[in-house]
């Protein structure tokens, strides 16, 4: 419409409290979750796919292996799982945005993850036949979200013919991965591959309503709900080389050094499209007048390829620096339903784990896993021609808990603060709570012998 741009639309970010000013007329079935105005663009704000023993240490993928956590971004990662694990992880997020037309802050919280896995070769059986077999196998499920959605923007702009003109924008829903993987180890030498199913729904919507004569005038609602569907695939590989004590592997104070890298393949996805544009009026709650009413139009679209690369250093039970790079080809996305044009992304991180005294029995406080890293990387979108960009720092934590069965098991915390967006246009300043639930148990597949 005339006057109006996209900078128009999204820099009035400071009238999105949701309790403002949403009335019945105004989209009121749609109710988002978050706000979050670059969400409208490409499949919404990308869901990290790290755990929180990991987002302690600025988020890891490529070269992370701990024999009692799980790591669903490389697969080769489960050769190395010495338990049956259980993680569920939680977060609570706190965004301000800033651009020259005003601030806001809003809270928002999601379920992160649920996954499950465990060894196929269960290590106790191995201890009791006395038997050094070098070859492991891990396998995995997990649930977890891939995008989000959720915007709620309001602005005014003026045209010559009918004055003032409002713009509501509202979008929730988003994507989610179940994923299924296996690890086979065989020495210092580990290799994986995983599918990923995609799936979930986008709900974008627009609504124009005339100030000026808005008992007179009809307002125009446009409707849109995406279905997304499809599958992708993993494959991973690790290699770890030992170096200290030469003739003892594997064991408490050895140090050991692992390259890992992992790639995503470019997958097609399918989309069912609905749309419903209509005309109605404030004064007569009854008079709908229909523009297009489309329902699960099917089309097609294409997921970007992504690989990673990383490199660790361990001393085993004491302290752990890791790097990780990856990058994503998001210029291959494709969307029929929704046509857009995005950018390739990056992202880096370097983080540690500290561990003071692992077998202290007096002191709760020495056997902590402390943890510490920094992230930097751009986005797929761009606001006003330039990359959006995110950089922060974070501090975590994993709190050891014996269980009944005498298995350690683990309280995650992470805490992440950094910014998000565009400098001097709109920008989002956030602080990120995560706490995960590790429960760990070592009975599956446990052989018992009988006298």
């Amino acid at each position: 419409m005339p006057g109006f741009r996209m900078k128009g639309i999204i820099i009035f970010c400071g009238m999105l409290l949701a309790g403002n000013g949403v009335s019945a007329q105004n989209n009121y079935l749609i109710q988002p979750k978050a706000n979050s105005p670059y969400s409208r663009f490409g499949l919404g704000d990308m869901a990290p796919q790290y755990f929180v023993a990991s987002a302690g240490m600025g988020g890891m993928g490529a070269a992370y292996y701990d024999p009692f956590h799980l790591n669903t971004i490389n697969p080769a990662s489960l050769g190395w799982l010495q338990v049956t694990a259980f993680e569920m992880g939680l977060n609570a997020k706190y965004a301000r945005l800033r651009s020259d037309e005003g601030r806001s802050g809003i809270w928002s919280g999601n379920l992160n993850y649920l996954a499950l896995g465990f060894p196929l070769k269960n290590p106790i059986n191995q201890a009791l036949e006395r038997n050094k077999n070098k070859f492991g196998w891990g396998m995995s499920v997990a649930l977890q979200p891939f995008s989000n959605v959720g915007y709620n923007i309001e602005t005014q702009g003026t045209t010559p013919e009918f004055g003032t003109t409002n713009i509501s924008l509202k979008g929730s829903g988003g994507t989610y991965r179940f994923k299924w993987g296996n690890g086979l180890r065989y020495g210092g030498l580990s290799a994986g591959i995983q599918l990923n199913a995609l799936f979930g729904k986008i709900t974008n919507a627009r609504r124009i309503g005339l100030d000026s004569i808005a008992l007179l005038a009809y307002s125009t609602e446009l409707r849109d709900e995406i279905a997304i569907s499809g599958a992708q695939w993993t494959a991973g590989i690790q290699y770890t080389a030992f170096f200290s004590p030469k003739n003892r592997r594997n064991t408490a104070g050895s140090t050991s050094l692992t390259l890992g890298a992992y790639l995503n393949n470019s997958a097609s996805i399918n989309t069912f499209t609905s749309r419903f544009y209509y005309r109605d009026n404030v004064a007569l709650t009854s008079s709908i007048d229909t523009v297009l009413f489309e329902s699960e139009t099917r089309q097609n679209g294409q997921l970007p390829r992504e690989a990673g690369l990383g490199l660790s250093f361990d001393k085993l039970d004491k302290l752990k620096i890791i790097a990780d790079y990856s990058a994503t080809a998001w210029s291959q996305y494709q969307n029929a339903a929704r046509p857009e044009t995005l950018l390739n992304s990056w992202r880096f991180s370097l983080g540690s784990e500290w561990i003071p005294d692992i077998t202290s029995y007096n002191n709760y406080f020495r056997r902590i896993r402390y943890r510490a890293g920094m992230f930097y990387g751009t986005d797929p979108r761009s606001f006003n021609g330039q990359q959006i960009r995110e950089i922060g720092i974070s501090l975590g934590a994993g709190f050891p808990i014996i269980l009944p069965r005498q298995t350690t098991s683990f309280v995650n915390a992470a805490l992440a603060a950094g910014t998000f967006g565009v400098k001097n246009d709109l920008q989002e300043t956030f602080v990120q709570i995560s706490l995960g639930f590790t429960l760990d148990d070592n009975s599956w597949f446990f052989k018992r012998k009988f006298n």
